[in-house]
């Protein structure tokens, strides 16, 4: 694949494993191809948005195809869905494949490959694509939640960048107590704390436990009336992520309302700055889905109020 542009940049998602693992090995691929280390930037969908493309070329992983990118010596990798054709760019995507699996494809074509990378691999595949059905689904949620835990880029920092060292890491011991002792009691207190959003969305109260695993049993359970639940948990930086989720694609519908993106089932999206608190956050999000009504009552309403205005002028 000596035809690959030659990237300025390489540019991933920053709040999951398969982000981390896609980003981490395009830039092994750029550095035995073109001999030079290129940097490497992790976004969640909002800030990503928000970021000008002022390079001339660039490397894309497991972030959303969209007309911006179609342009001339970028490479986008990624299996989310998307509406847009590639017309310019060089566009690999698979919705069936994780990122991070398009990409060590790519890799094992250009002579990057290892049994632990295979592994690795496989791990974040079975977590990002959330196959219940396989034998590792369990161990590979414990890989995908170190990251949740500690962080895109202090995990980065405490491997080195050394993807191989995260295999039977100390820190899946925390990860497996966590996931044996709080998941359950997480659950059982959970499913007591949902509140209305909107008429389609719940807000799911979280103290402990795996969010993501405790939302799914909520849905699989059919514990509440609403299609889509959303839980929030707030950054180091005081940043607030809404995550969604659904079992009928409903969930990337609510994401994009939120300038967010992501999966048809497991998406989320970065909630402005000037919300500060989990509270607030709940709030913003009834008032972002659910729109004021133009119903006559509410006209009426609104002239009288005018009037009143008129009258004390």
């Amino acid at each position: 694949m000596s035809s690959l542009p030659r990237p300025e940049v390489i540019i991933t998602h920053e709040s999951d494993l398969d982000g981390l693992l896609a980003g981490v090995l395009l830039r092994r691929l750029a550095k035995k191809l073109f001999s030079g280390e290129i940097p490497l930037e992790a976004y969640h969908y909002h800030a990503w948005r928000s970021r000008d493309i002022r390079e001339k070329s660039g490397w894309v992983t497991d972030l959303t195809f969209e007309q911006r990118l179609d342009r001339p010596n970028w490479l986008v990798i990624d299996h989310h869905v998307t509406e847009v054709a590639a017309k310019s760019a060089h566009l690999i995507h698979d919705l069936n494949k994780s990122a991070g699996l398009l990409c060590y494809e790519l890799c094992r074509e250009n002579g990057i490959s290892s049994p632990a990378l295979d592994r690795l691999v496989h791990l974040s595949n079975v977590a990002d694509l959330f196959l219940e059905d396989d034998p590792d689904f369990v161990i590979a949620c414990d890989y995908a939640n170190l990251v949740k835990i500690y962080g895109f880029w202090d995990l980065h920092a405490l491997l080195g960048g050394e993807l191989e060292r995260l295999l039977d890491h100390p820190l899946l011991e925390v990860m497996a107590v966590k996931r044996r002792i709080e998941d359950p009691l997480g659950f059982d207190w959970s499913k007591r704390k949902v509140s209305e959003i909107s008429p389609t969305v719940g807000y799911v109260d979280t103290v402990i436990g795996n969010n993501n695993l405790i939302v799914h049993q909520l849905l699989e359970q059919q514990v509440t009336r609403y299609p889509v639940l959303v839980t929030m948990f707030r950054k180091p930086n005081g940043n607030i992520i809404a995550s969604l989720r659904s079992r009928n694609g409903e969930a990337l519908k609510v994401a994009e309302k939120l300038q967010g993106g992501g999966h048809a089932n497991a998406c989320g999206a970065l909630l402005p700055r000037s919300v500060k608190t989990i509270p607030d956050a709940v709030q913003y999000l009834r008032e972002v889905l659910n729109p004021k009504s133009s119903s006559p009552l509410n006209s009426l309403e609104g002239l009288f109020a005018s009037l009143d205005e008129m009258k004390q002028r």
